[in-house]
């Protein structure tokens, strides 16, 4: 199947702007409107970057915590079955 020329080409990072907010990728995309506070976009999206780093650290931190805890948990099935065995002889 092939794309007509006169086919308008929607890209990814469109499909993201359409899902943040529908009705502003509506006003630019489809009326050309064109945002009048840049500075305010811009420091929107600034906020977005830092918070999106804070996630990915928190995820992050999530991801060692229950790497510790397994392993503390092996330690202490580990020391579990030692004792029993000890006790045992």
């Amino acid at each position: 199947m092939s794309r007509q020329v006169d086919e308008p080409v929607i890209r990814a990072s469109e499909l993201g702007e359409y899902v943040y907010c529908a009705r502003s990728w509506w006003l630019r995309r489809v009326q050309g409107v064109q945002s009048r506070n840049k500075a305010a976009l811009r420091s929107g999206t600034a906020a977005h970057d830092r918070h999106g780093r804070g996630v990915a650290t928190v995820q992050t931190q999530r991801r060692l915590a229950t790497l510790l805890l397994a392993a503390a948990l092996l330690v202490l099935l580990a020391a579990v079955l030692m004792a029993l065995m000890g006790g045992a002889g």
